[in-house]
């Protein structure tokens, strides 16, 4: 299949442009937060108030934004960025890390939690079901760059890239944003809805952490090494060996929740 003829520039006003990538972020951040909003509607009792909410959002895009490029410069390029560190603030290069945006976003959200005194897991929980939205859009906005291409292939879908090659290659953007956007948020959303699940904080932000690290470690096959990385030991990738650790967390959080019992208001 050939790429589709897809302009990454949404609109232009004069020298003004406005990418899709720009607009995924606007739309995951927007959508996320109201979606966390209905949630905490749901739960009025549980000391998290929706002004919690609006006040947080602000602390969540920095915390994307400036983990996300920190995270991009240490984990995949450090010896570019130590060359030339004014680099690191040019964001409109590209380079953002997903595991570097959601480190900074728990370290925010850690923060806020201790100033605002709530119990920090069930706001983790709150933003855990809502991260797989923006997923899903900026996958899609990777799509649209023609970036973060998969691995060469024969299947029927496979897609020739504009700065692939001329050989097919899985959509593996495609494949993300379906398996940690869209069946990850299902899963989460139907979670939330669970009393028992809701009521101990902590086990929706450990099923979000191994439900995403689970993913990238199956999509990272379908999916190119970042070419100035390549395999590291041979076989794995960046990606994957950044998922273990969120899978190792979520499985302790689920652990300690379900030895606490339920609506402890007192969880941290």
């Amino acid at each position: 299949m050939p790429f589709p003829d897809i302009d990454p520039v949404a609109l232009s006003i004069g020298p003004l442009q406005i990418r899709w990538y720009a607009l995924a972020y606007l739309a995951g951040f927007l959508i996320g937060w109201k979606y966390v909003l209905y949630l905490v509607k749901k739960d009025q009792d549980k000391g998290i108030t929706p002004q919690h909410i609006d006040d947080f959002l602000t602390w969540a895009i920095v915390g994307v934004i400036v983990g996300g490029r920190l995270g991009y410069v240490l984990f995949y390029q450090a010896d570019v960025y130590l060359r030339d560190p004014l680099e690191i603030f040019k964001v409109w290069h590209g380079g953002m890390s997903f595991h570097g945006g959601a480190l900074g976003v728990i370290i925010a959200m850690i923060v806020f939690a201790a100033r605002r005194k709530i119990a920090v897991l069930r706001l983790t929980d709150l933003v855990c079901c809502a991260v797989p939205i923006g997923l899903f859009f900026g996958r899609l906005a990777n799509f649209v760059n023609g970036e973060l291409f998969g691995r060469v292939t024969d299947v029927p879908w496979g897609v020739i890239f504009p700065h692939g090659g001329d050989l097919p290659r899985h959509p593996s953007q495609l494949y993300e944003a379906a398996l940690e956007g869209l069946v990850l948020f299902s899963a989460m959303a139907v979670l939330a809805h669970k009393d028992p699940v809701r009521n101990r904080p902590g086990i929706l932000s450990g099923v979000f952490l191994i439900g995403y690290g689970l993913s990238r470690i199956v999509i990272e096959f379908f999916r190119e090494p970042d070419v100035q990385l390549g395999y590291l030991m041979g076989f794995v990738t960046m990606g994957q060996v950044l998922s273990v650790p969120m899978i190792v967390f979520g499985l302790i959080l689920i652990a300690r929740a379900m030895r606490r019992p339920a609506d402890a208001r007192d969880a941290v």
